[in-house]
């Protein structure tokens, strides 16, 4: 145990150097988004997220975005726990039959003006999981969706630069 705490006090860290050229591109990136949701809404966004039968991969790259490198409250942006808060309803995964009422219901929950996200390629077309028994389909199928992040799982950034865009799109009245 000794021997331990010595090679510990003694060598360096094994973590990765910050990349600080990364580290301001993100900070920027973040920076447009709470630009553009103020101006937008005249206050900051929230997001309510669901998995509708997702494996967890699109969700591993959301919960990342709270975590101590992307840090979005930082932002202005947050997680809200109740679809009555939301701005911003993110969907993952394909559509099971078991959670089609529930993402009906949380939409129906969100006041305006509300936007729904498919986030990864499951929540775009049913993915890997099209044409099992127990998966209805697309998040479209169900509500409209306003936007699209492909990928398998989309990246934590291009999460936030299709947020971006999603607030600089022209304002439709609904």
């Amino acid at each position: 145990m000794r021997r331990l705490l010595f090679e510990a006090l003694v060598n360096s860290p094994l973590t990765e150097p910050l990349n600080q050229e990364r580290d301001a591109e993100l900070a920027e990136l973040a920076s447009r988004l709470n630009q553009a949701t103020r101006s937008r809404l005249g206050r900051s966004l929230s997001i309510r997220e669901i998995d509708a039968g997702s494996c967890n991969g699109c969700e591993l790259e959301i919960h990342a975005l709270s975590n101590a490198f992307y840090d979005l409250e930082r932002f202005g942006l947050r997680f809200v726990a109740s679809p009555r808060h939301a701005d911003v309803l993110l969907v993952t995964g394909p559509v099971t039959k078991n959670m089609q009422d529930a993402l009906k219901k949380t939409y129906d929950a969100m006041p305006h003006p509300k936007w729904v996200v498919a986030v990864g390629d499951c929540a775009i077309d049913g993915g890997c999981f099209a044409g099992s028994y127990a998966v209805i389909g697309s998040a479209s199928q169900i509500v409209p969706v306003d936007l699209v992040v492909q990928g398998c799982p989309p990246s934590p950034s291009s999460i936030l630069q299709s947020l971006v865009s999603l607030m600089r799109q022209p304002v439709t009245l609904e």
